[in-house]
Parts: structure tokens; C-alpha cells; sequence
């Protein structure tokens, strides 16, 4: 039996599990992580990879660790440079933040509380939980945190499903997404938000001249993906006196700036189309047909044509893990 279990081992849940052990809430021994992957935070690592990030959208104090402060003094520590920590709010590389989660992770001892599988059930039963995985496994606990992301339901168009072109059109977060030198261009990123911003910037690098940004709408610019205010208490106290759950979600969904991105990734965008390096137009892709090996898309009046599609559109707001996962 162990005292806590946090399902999902991405960033909420080794921040999660950071404070507990940290915090003396629970000994090593008494917690279980499950996640389906070898390691901590296999998803956010292998993601940002992939679409090139170079520095978060959040500020220095948002970590894995207890202190606010601790991943700058991390960096001091361990000597990371001026250039670790972007423009005014300090917005640390993805390479120190990495660095700084590998740091806690080994400090708190969390894989010692690790292992690998997929919950397919949970189940209230006589004062604790009672959760089944995939492999067959049982593991019972009095405490559950569930920190699953929505990484695994991917947003697809439907005129996009109904291409049928599994080796021409991918979205950016699939597991068998093909190593991007080897889709041929020219590529068609459909998305507005920070990450198409992102993808769109190292397909650049790799395909100059041959990269299509197709969005719905005008670019929105934020510093962050909610208002600070959310932070403390100018709007927390409101949340926290709204008891209903529904309600709740409601008020998180509308304060997200959806489909945005930071004012430095605008301006890095707007240079590469100057330069004749990218493409980027604005209009809803109403069809979609295929010709061979192009594949032409009705956006708006026009008609656009390329030899892949990369969507960068998200995903289906949706339960993690489904409505039958606690019972």
C-alpha cells in the first residue's frame, strides 16, 4: 500500500511529486509514479525537441522544485550564461530548464518511486484506491493525484483525415511522426499558435523558401498563455470561491490565449517572410485533395499546393484517459 500515487510523470506530475517528497509529505518508498515511458518528462523532452524550441514561454520561477527561486540560483550555481535567460521575465532555455529538472529529479530520489505502465482503471474500495494497469498489475494507494496531459489526443481536421496520406501529412506530436529531413517540400504547416510559430522557424533553417504557415486567423501576441494575475490572488480568489466544477473549467478555458505566441516569435516570422524564406498566409482550409504526390488546399478563394502537411493544431479538449477511467 503506498501513501501517495501520482499518474502521469510529465512536468505537473514531478512537480507533484517534488513537493510531496520535498515537503516531508511522503518517504521515497511509500510513492508510486506511473507513466507509460522509461523516464520523467519523456513527452514535454521528446516535443519541444521536435518543433525546436529554444527558450520557454514562462517565466524563470516556473520549475519542478518548491522554491521559486531555485532554478535561477541552479543557474548561477552551475555558471549557464546572461543568453540562458530571455528578455524581461527571464524566460529560461529549454536546455537550463531540462537541466534544472534533471537536477531535482536525481536530488529527490524520484526514480527510485517509478514505474512504467498505463492505468486502464481506478476504483474506490474499502478506504483506498484500487488501480489496475495494462500489464495486469494492481496497485493500491490512499492518496491519487492524476496529472495526465491530453498529449495523446491529437487534434486532426477532418479534411485532413479524409487525405488518407499517412506519409505525407502527420500532426507534429505523433508518435510516428518521420524525421523531418526526410519529408519532402513543399511543406504546408497548418496552425497559428506558438507551436506552428516554432516549427515553422527550424523547418525554415531546413527547407528555406519551401515552407507554407497556414492559419485561421491574424497572429495573436502574448507574453504568456494566461494573464499573470493568475498567479495570486486578483483572480484566484474568484476561482476559489466558485464551487462549481463545471464552472470551474469554463473560467480556466477562457483564460487561455489560445492560439497565440510570444512577440519575439511574431517578429522572427515576419523577418524569415520578408526574406522570402517562409510563406505565411491567413484563411481557413475549407478542402482538401491530392493529385499524385501534391496535395492542393482550398483556403479561402485560393488554392494551395504542397508535398506535406505538418498540423500544428493541437489537441481535443478532452478528458485525459477518458470518462471510464475512475470508477
Amino acid at each position: 500500500m503506498y501513501e501517495w500515487l501520482v499518474i502521469g510523470g510529465g512536468i505537473h506530475g514531478c512537480t507533484v511529486a517534488s513537493f510531496l517528497l520535498k515537503r516531508g509529505k511522503v518517504r521515497v518508498e511509500k510513492l508510486r509514479i506511473i507513466d507509460p515511458y522509461d523516464e520523467p518528462m519523456y513527452k514535454w523532452k521528446k516535443n519541444t525537441e521536435k518543433i525546436g524550441m529554444k527558450y520557454l514561454r514562462s517565466p524563470f520561477v516556473h520549475h519542478i522544485d518548491v522554491d521559486p527561486l531555485s532554478l535561477q540560483r541552479f543557474g548561477q550555481k552551475e555558471k549557464w550564461g546572461r543568453e540562458h535567460f530571455y528578455g524581461r521575465y527571464k524566460r529560461p532555455s529549454l536546455e537550463l530548464f531540462n537541466e534544472h529538472c534533471n537536477s531535482i529529479i536525481e536530488e529527490v530520489g524520484l526514480l527510485r518511486s517509478w514505474y512504467r505502465g498505463f492505468v486502464t482503471s481506478i476504483k474506490k474500495e474499502q478506504g483506498f484506491w484500487k488501480v489496475m494497469t495494462e500489464d495486469g498489475a494492481t496497485i493500491r494507494a490512499q492518496n491519487i493525484v492524476i496529472s495526465i496531459s491530453l498529449n495523446n489526443a491529437l487534434n486532426i481536421p477532418n479534411w485532413a483525415k479524409q487525405l488518407d496520406l499517412p506519409n505525407q501529412v502527420f500532426h507534429v506530436f505523433e508518435e510516428n511522426l518521420a524525421n523531418l529531413f526526410s519529408l519532402q517540400p513543399p511543406i504546408m504547416v497548418i496552425g497559428g499558435g506558438i507551436t506552428a510559430a516554432h516549427l515553422t522557424i527550424k523547418l525554415s533553417g531546413m527547407f528555406p523558401g519551401k515552407v507554407i504557415l497556414i492559419k485561421r486567423h491574424p497572429f495573436r501576441i502574448n507574453d504568456f498563455d494566461s494573464d499573470p494575475g493568475w498567479l495570486g490572488p486578483k483572480y484566484l480568489r474568484c476561482f476559489h470561491e466558485t464551487k462549481d466544477y463545471g464552472d470551474r473549467r469554463v473560467m480556466i478555458q477562457q483564460a487561455r490565449n489560445k492560439g497565440s505566441l510570444t512577440r519575439e516569435l511574431f517578429y522572427h516570422l515576419k523577418r524569415l517572410e520578408k526574406d522570402h524564406q517562409i510563406q505565411v498566409m491567413d484563411g481557413e482550409v475549407k478542402s482538401a485533395n491530392s493529385n499524385r504526390n501534391q496535395i492542393m488546399l482550398n483556403v479561402g478563394e485560393r488554392i494551395i499546393k504542397g508535398n506535406c502537411i505538418l498540423l500544428a493544431t493541437g489537441f481535443m479538449p478532452s478528458l485525459p484517459g477518458g470518462i471510464g477511467l475512475i470508477r
